[in-house]
C-alpha cells in the first residue's frame, strides 16, 4: 500500500471509530492501523531492535490516533526483569514527600524505570495491604518510608526477593538499605541550640504522634538533649490530627493558654511552626524577643518567611535520588545516613 492509503475497518474495527470504545485497543489495531506487523511495532514501543524513521513515524501517529496504551506488565513477564519500582510514602499533603519522589522518579525515569506509588497516611496497616499489592505486580525494587512496619509487611518484604530501601530513618537496623538520618539527633541537635541560645522555658507543640513515629524520635532525642543541659520540657501540646499550619496556630495558642511564660516552642515539623508564626503576628508576640521558634525539615516556606524559620534542614531529594540508585543497582546490605544541617535562622 502506499503511504497515505488507509485501511477502510472492517466489522471488527467498530469499536475504534464509534465515540465510545466497546473493547479496548490492542497492539493488532496499532498494526493494522500504521501498516506494519505486530512485531514491528512491539519493536518501536520499546525502542529494541531494527526499523526506519519512516516506521517509528507511522507506528507513533497510529497509537496518538488510536489512543493505545502499551500492556507494560505484558512486556515485564516477557522480559528478563521488571522496569516497575514501587514507592509507599505516608502523605502527599507534606511536602517532604513529594520531594522525596522529586528526587527518586528522576533518577528511575532516566533509567527507563516506571514508579507505581502509595499513600498510607501514615496507617501502618494499610500500608502492608500497598505493599503487598505492589509486590503482586513483581516489582523490581521497592522504597518504603521509615523502618517501623507490621508483622506482615515485614514478612512480604523478606519474602519477596527484591531490593528494599526504607527511607528518612537510620535510628534502628532496617530490612535491606536504609537512606535518611538520625531524626533523634535532629531532635537532640534543636534542644541544643536552644539551651545554647539561653532558653529555659521550652515547650513543644506536636501533631498526630501515634501515628508519626519518625516525629516520636525527633521528641526523644530533643527530651534527651534538654536533660543532659539540666533542662525539661515545661508544656506539651499534640494536636490529634495530621500535621498542618492551622494545627499549628491553633495548637500554639491552646499551649500559651496553659503555659504562658514559655520562652521558646519545638515544633514536630515546619508547618506547625508556620502556624505558630501566624499565631505570633496576629497576637502581637515578637519572635524570637517574646517567643522563640525552631521547626524541622527546612522547607523553603520557612526560609522565605519575613524571619527565616529556625530549623532542621533533612535531605528530601537526595535521600529519594540515593534511594532510586541503590534499589536499582542491587549490591550488598547498607545504611546511608545522609545527615543533616541545624538552620539558625531568625526565630530563635
Amino acid at each position: 500500500m502506499d503511504d497515505g492509503e488507509r485501511v477502510r475497518p472492517g466489522p471488527d474495527d467498530e469499536a475504534l471509530t464509534g465515540e465510545v470504545l466497546r473493547r479496548p485497543v490492542t497492539l493488532a489495531d496499532v498494526a493494522r492501523e500504521a501498516q506494519v506487523g505486530e512485531s514491528t511495532v512491539s519493536r518501536v514501543l520499546r525502542s529494541h531492535g531494527s526499523f526506519s524513521q519512516k516506521t517509528r513515524s507511522q507506528v507513533e501517529a497510529a497509537v496518538a490516533r488510536l489512543g493505545y496504551v502499551p500492556n507494560r506488565i505484558a512486556g515485564t513477564l516477557a522480559s528478563t526483569g521488571s522496569r516497575l519500582i514501587g514507592i509507599v510514602i505516608p502523605s502527599l499533603s507534606n511536602i517532604v514527600f513529594p520531594d522525596l519522589l522529586r528526587g527518586a522518579t528522576g533518577v528511575l525515569e532516566a533509567d527507563g524505570y516506571q514508579s507505581v506509588i502509595g499513600v498510607t497516611d501514615y496507617d501502618q496497616d494499610r500500608e502492608e495491604a500497598l505493599v503487598v499489592s505492589l509486590l503482586s505486580w513483581r516489582p523490581a525494587g521497592l522504597l518504603v518510608t521509615g523502618l517501623e512496619h507490621t508483622p506482615g509487611t515485614v514478612r512480604s518484604l523478606r519474602a519477596s526477593g527484591v531490593r528494599v530501601v526504607e527511607l528518612l530513618d537510620v535510628d534502628e537496623p532496617g530490612l535491606d538499605i536504609v537512606v535518611g538520618y538520625s531524626n533523634r539527633a535532629a531532635g537532640a541537635a534543636a534542644a541544643r541550640h536552644l539551651a545554647g541560645r539561653g532558653y529555659r522555658r521550652i515547650g513543644y507543640l506536636g501533631h498526630d504522634l501515634s501515628r508519626d513515629l519518625r516525629a516520636i524520635k525527633r521528641l526523644d532525642g530533643f527530651r534527651g538533649a534538654l536533660a543532659e543541659a539540666g533542662l525539661a520540657l515545661d508544656g506539651e501540646e499534640r494536636v490529634p490530627a495530621p500535621s498542618s499550619v492551622e494545627a499549628g496556630r491553633h495548637g500554639l495558642e491552646r499551649l500559651l493558654a496553659r503555659v504562658p511564660d514559655l520562652d521558646a516552642v519545638y515544633f514536630s515539623n515546619d508547618d506547625m511552626a508556620l502556624g505558630g508564626y501566624f499565631h505570633c503576628l496576629a497576637r502581637g508576640l515578637s519572635i524570637p524577643g517574646r517567643l522563640a521558634l525552631f521547626g524541622h525539615n527546612g522547607l523553603d516556606v520557612g526560609r522565605l518567611m519575613p524571619q527565616p524559620l529556625a530549623t532542621i534542614r533533612t535531605p528530601r531529594v537526595e535521600a529519594g535520588a540515593t534511594a532510586a540508585r541503590l534499589v536499582r543497582a542491587g549490591g550488598r546490605r547498607e545504611v546511608v545516613d545522609l545527615g543533616f544541617a541545624l538552620i539558625e535562622g531568625a526565630t530563635a
